[in-house]
């Protein structure tokens, strides 16, 4: 195969094949420490789609059900919520 930067790179197929497909990695070593390997039991134990449910009604309750005014600080912590309940739906996707 040629190259921009030289006239040939190796093209071994079993090289190729096996940096095709980097998105599904599912043998990641992450080393937890204790308390995220109990919050992360946690919240298996608690179940993903009903946190997501929890965290989206806190978030709607807050937006559209409250007569207060939000700056910057509670607009983040809103999207922080939303990032949070996504995270869980995903999650809950792919168990």
């Amino acid at each position: 195969m040629r190259t921009p930067n030289g006239p040939n790179v190796d093209s071994n197929a079993d090289s190729v094949n096996k940096t095709i497909n980097t998105l599904h990695v599912s043998n990641i070593n992450v080393s937890l420490t204790q308390s995220q390997s109990d919050f992360l039991n946690l919240v298996q134990g608690q179940g993903y789609l009903e946190l997501s449910r929890s965290l989206k009604m806190i978030h709607d309750l807050a937006l559209y059900h409250l007569d207060i005014s939000f700056n910057g600080v509670e607009k983040s912590a809103l999207f922080d919520l939303k990032l949070l309940w996504e995270g869980f739906e995903r999650m809950e996707e792919n168990a």
